[in-house]
């Protein structure tokens, strides 16, 4: 299902946040240490696109989502900066709501929390652009190789013209080419790892992306190691936004790469039919609309931890209902919102 048809079954909100109607989709995970400077040290690899990686803010160089919440709760301050008012409420548990590392005093210091979050994100989706680095063509980079030769790839670029598809497929299917060098050849394309399915369970993994970017992205969460890389795999390209994404709510580094097709196919069909943590879906009338949403659900869930990030149009906030101890939090202690403005 693609991303406008999720979108098309999420309900819309007014201008004043208030919602029409909803629709509470299935969704997905993360968590442990990656600090800004092996952040920036990826990105400076060719991992993920480095001008992703400058456009997050120096407030967002964490080392996971609790790194900020160690204060005893008896001695937390309110979080927001404009906030004169946390010492009067004497009522107010100083445990919970947590977003973003800093508790706070009152329902109005959530929603300027969270309204300072969104403009935050919404505008280094201004900064951050595509990569337009030049990629080398996958039929260059295969002749190259001397995997196929010049009548090889015109024969597979006249069937892909006359019939469409992808390149790789037609140089298969008229046996030019293995799948395994096409994949090959794509890694050396995207400058990436082939990556494999070893050790691959997706019931584990479930918690880690919602559902819905795998989806709609392509993607595939292929495994966990030592607690603090998570390899992110595609089928025949790489999705930066959504590998900064994931990096910067789970806390894990991410290494992104590419799977050989057949593989990936299965697996992600696979990935999909399994069960993932509750994930709702929110359409707003603009920014401000967005913001109040999310704050009211904030309030309502109370979290320990809470977090905002951008993935391509939409916003994505992760609530977590109980600390997390380990790199993986556990599937009922977490919830997702993601969430759009209807010009989007």
């Amino acid at each position: 299902m693609s991303l406008l048809r999720w979108r098309g079954a999420a309900g819309a909100l007014g201008a004043d946040g208030t919602a029409e109607q909803g629709s509470v989709g299935r969704a997905g995970p993360g968590a442990t240490a990656l600090t800004w400077p092996d952040a920036e040290a990826e990105a400076g690899a060719g991992r993920l696109d480095a001008s992703l990686w400058k456009a997050v803010p120096p407030s967002e160089r964490r080392d996971s989502p609790f790194s900020s919440a160690a204060k005893s709760g008896l001695l937390r301050t309110c979080s927001n900066p404009h906030c004169a008012s946390g010492w009067l409420h004497l009522l107010r548990s100083r445990q919970t709501p947590v977003f973003e590392g800093g508790w706070c005093c009152s329902v109005a210091c959530t929603r300027a929390r969270v309204e300072a979050a969104v403009r935050r994100e919404m505008e280094a989706r201004g900064q951050t652009r595509d990569s337009h680095r030049h990629r080398v063509p996958l039929g260059l980079a295969m002749l190259e190789q001397g995997w196929i030769t010049q009548q090889d790839l015109r024969a597979a670029l006249q069937a892909q013209r006359a019939a469409g598809g992808r390149l790789g497929d037609w140089l298969v299917r008229q046996k030019s080419a293995s799948e395994e060098q096409v994949t090959r050849a794509l890694g050396l394309q995207w400058s990436c790892p082939v990556l494999s399915l070893d050790f691959h369970n997706p019931e584990d993994l479930a918690v880690l992306l919602p559902r819905l970017f795998l989806d709609a992205f392509g993607a595939l969460p292929l495994r966990v190691a030592a607690g603090r890389i998570l390899y992110l795999g595609f089928e025949d390209r790489i999705d930066p936004a959504l590998a900064l994404a994931a990096e910067r709510m789970t806390g894990l580094r991410v290494e992104a790469g590419v799977v050989q097709s057949s593989l990936f196919r299965a697996a992600h069909t696979h990935a999909l039919q399994t069960h993932f943590p509750p994930a709702e879906l929110i359409e707003a009338a603009n920014e401000q609309a967005m913001a109040a949403a999310l704050a009211r659900a904030i309030e309502a869930a109370r979290p320990v931890a809470a977090h905002l990030v951008r993935v391509h149009e939409c916003l994505w906030l992760r609530l977590w209902l109980r600390p997390q101890t380990g790199p993986l939090p556990d599937p009922g202690s977490i919830r997702d919102l993601i969430a759009s403005t209807a010009t989007h």
